[in-house]
């Protein structure tokens, strides 16, 4: 909930000194925009913010208050506290939903979304284990089920696994939980036809008008993921299912396919990286990251345990990793904190650094600095490869940055560096930034530059 300043009352309409029409401004990326021309109505006002930003499907909700607002002394009643109104499945629904998956011969389970918890993941893996389902987590949901589990096939978003494509495509029911399958996690609407799939489609969610929005379900299920799972949690197969075999052949291809190579590019590998990061963080570490293509070796790479141990935005906006870093490690001061960032990224907004260093936050910043805004090199380079453009940075000395700010300083420039580099920026106690050079030619995971544009 975002409280803002506006012009006073009595300025409004003159175009006053940064006055902004905030319900045009926001209108399109909020879930519902007010002015508060009466401070009667504060808490009135209040206390329907907190039931629209989290009713359905959550978002954020904009207040605008005119200065005048803020100075008015008024009798109002306080604003209680918010109880959120949850959703749950009917009877008849999950009878449906049982009746289908006892005859369904290739079933898959995708999750997604928010208004999970703990319990509501760990009532997720009962109903896995119990009806023997292979689950996917939608693009940067990836914290929804534990990537170890027997039942676990993999990331369903951007780079996603061929052979898990595959699998989804294949299955005669899928079983989406909290996610809307948008243009990420259907792999640009191809996973599923669309608006009529050929699978038949069980979808769980929690705002009503995301149900057969784009794909209509053979069953719609208005209901929050945490009251589906506790509900459906209940409910047990009458006999084994006849698929229960093959979800160990979705488990190995996923394996498989998040075993980074070890060589590539250039003196570093980020694979490699990736890996050591997965084997030495504790569990419940909490992981974030922006918008680039540095963040496709976390996801493909990182093998997520817990629920709460991921942040990264499905908006994919950059600049995004550094500041909730700090706010994860305000939060939970105990749990070790890592943000991933590309320069350009970090570039966005990095001086939130500054905010970790005034607040003694220690986090640990892993800038992967390639010298250019690869994502949208790699789109130039496939589309335009002789007109690139505006993709080359020239940045500052980001270990020598943090030292500025107050922090801890590392700069990477082989793979075998990383691990002392990083150890060494966890044992100073202060917030530190790991600076990789990567060489640009390490795009992807699987491609280089170079090949991307030779086969434009």
């Amino acid at each position: 909930i975002l409280f803002i300043g506006q012009v006073a009352s009595h300025a409004k309409e003159r175009e006053a000194f940064q006055e902004v029409d905030y319900k045009r401004f926001f209108s399109d990326i909020a879930k519902w925009v007010v002015e508060i021309d009466d401070a009667a109505r504060i808490p009135e006002f209040v206390t329907r913010a907190f039931a629209v930003a989290t009713s359905g499907r959550p978002g954020p909700v904009v207040i605008s208050l005119p200065e005048d607002m803020l100075t008015s002394e008024v009798e109002a009643p306080q604003a209680l506290p918010h109880t959120p109104v949850e959703t749950r499945p009917g009877e008849a629904e999950l009878d449906a939903l049982q009746m289908l998956l006892a005859n369904a011969k290739r079933p898959f389970v995708i999750l997604g979304g928010t208004r999970w918890n703990e319990e509501a993941v760990a009532h997720m893996r009962t109903i896995a284990e119990a009806w023997s389902l292979p689950v996917g987590c939608s693009f940067r949901r990836q914290m929804l089920f534990d990537h170890l589990h027997p039942s676990y096939a993999g990331d369903v978003g951007i780079g996603i696994n061929p052979k898990l494509a595959e699998r989804i495509k294949q299955a005669d029911v899928v079983l989406l939980i909290g996610g809307r399958l948008g243009e990420m996690p259907s792999s640009d609407y191809t996973l599923l036809k669309s608006p009529y799939p050929d699978q038949a489609l069980v979808h769980v969610h929690a705002d009503a008008g995301e149900l057969g929005r784009v794909y209509r379900p053979t069953i719609a299920i208005n209901a929050s993921p945490a009251a589906f799972v506790e509900a459906f949690a209940k409910r047990k197969p009458a006999a084994k299912p006849a698929w229960a075999a093959d979800i160990e052949k979705a488990h190995t291809a996923y394996l498989e396919w998040s075993t980074p190579p070890q060589t590539g590019p250039g003196p570093v590998q980020m694979g490699p990286i990736i890996e050591h990061l997965g084997r030495i963080l504790p569990e419940d570490a909490i992981l974030t990251n922006g918008a680039g293509n540095y963040a496709t070796w976390v996801h493909r790479f990182y093998r997520n345990r817990r629920f709460g141990t991921q942040a990264a935005p499905t908006s994919g906006s950059m600049g995004y990793g550094t500041p909730a870093a700090v706010a994860a490690k305000s939060l939970f001061p105990d749990r070790t904190v890592v943000a991933f960032a590309g320069d350009g990224c970090f570039l966005m907004n990095g001086q939130e650094f500054a905010t970790a260093v005034q607040y003694d936050l220690p986090i640990v910043v892993i800038v992967v600095n390639n010298g250019i805004y690869g994502t949208i090199r790699m789109h130039q380079e496939r589309e335009y490869p002789s007109r690139v453009v505006a993709t080359e940075l020239r940045n500052p000395d980001f270990a020598a940055l943090a030292r500025a700010y107050g922090g801890h300083g590392e700069t990477v420039e082989k793979t075998a560096d990383f691990a002392p580099a990083f150890e060494r920026a966890r044992a100073s106690g202060k917030p530190a930034i790991v600076e990789i050079k990567l060489d640009p030619e390490a795009i992807t995971p699987t491609r280089t530059l170079t090949q991307i544009r030779n086969k434009a």
